[in-house]
């Protein structure tokens, strides 16, 4: 997995993208001290493309794309996909995806201490350093199992309530992140930009059959 900084050495202009929480984030990225950045407060079909007119930037300028794919709002994360999709579909181009709580926890730099964010029906998608700097998969975990020290990021939504005890809220400023995760591999080639799941969806099968009237006897 490619680090950032390897990344803007071979692919800049590099249009990076994250709607995971409620503030839509774009940055225009290239090597050294380059790095435009916009942000909005909006859904995400209208703060994308408020950031790209604040910016000034054309979709067709970028030599590549980055977004985040995950954990966070999985329609910001969707609607992200989908214009890079349509953009690729215009003139084909690398795209790198990266995971939110992944850069939080690494810029962090906290042994034991979990990121997490929500995931519905009372579980928590975390993620944590271990004391050799070492990060831990990416795991779905119910309320009840969380444990140690917890944080979560600034403007990602949760439905359940937090986790008993202290949960620090830490700010999800990419601005401010990214520079000190420049060396990390935290990105991932993709062909087809969407939104991060821990497996992929199962469906049960369905036999079709004829109602009839009940028998009389």
């Amino acid at each position: 997995m490619p680090a950032l900084r390897e990344i803007l050495t071979t692919h800049a202009p590099l249009l990076l993208i994250d709607a995971a929480s409620a503030r839509v984030q774009v940055g225009m990225l290239g090597p050294g001290t380059s790095a435009r950045w916009a942000s909005a407060e909006e859904e995400a079909g209208t703060g994308l493309f408020r950031c790209l007119e604040q910016l000034g930037v054309d979709p067709d300028l970028p030599a590549a794309f980055a977004f985040c794919e995950g954990p966070g709002s999985l329609l910001g994360i969707r609607t992200t996909a989908m214009a890079i999709r349509t953009w690729l579909a215009l003139r084909p181009r690398p795209v790198f995806a990266y995971q939110s709580l992944a850069i939080v926890a690494h810029a962090l730099a906290r042994p034991h201490v979990s990121v997490i964010s929500d995931a519905r029906r009372n579980a928590w998608h975390c993620t944590t350093v271990d004391t050799t700097g070492h990060l831990l998969a990416l795991r779905r975990l119910p309320t009840a199992d969380l444990s140690g020290p917890l944080v979560t990021p600034e403007g990602f939504r949760h439905w359940s309530a937090l986790p008993a005890g202290s949960v620090e809220t830490t700010r999800y400023d990419l601005e401010t992140l990214l520079p000190t995760v420049a060396d990390a591999d935290l990105f991932r080639a993709t062909a087809e930009p969407d939104a991060y799941l821990h497996e992929e969806p199962s469906y049960l099968t369905w036999t079709p059959k004829v109602h009839q009237a009940p028998s009389t006897s």
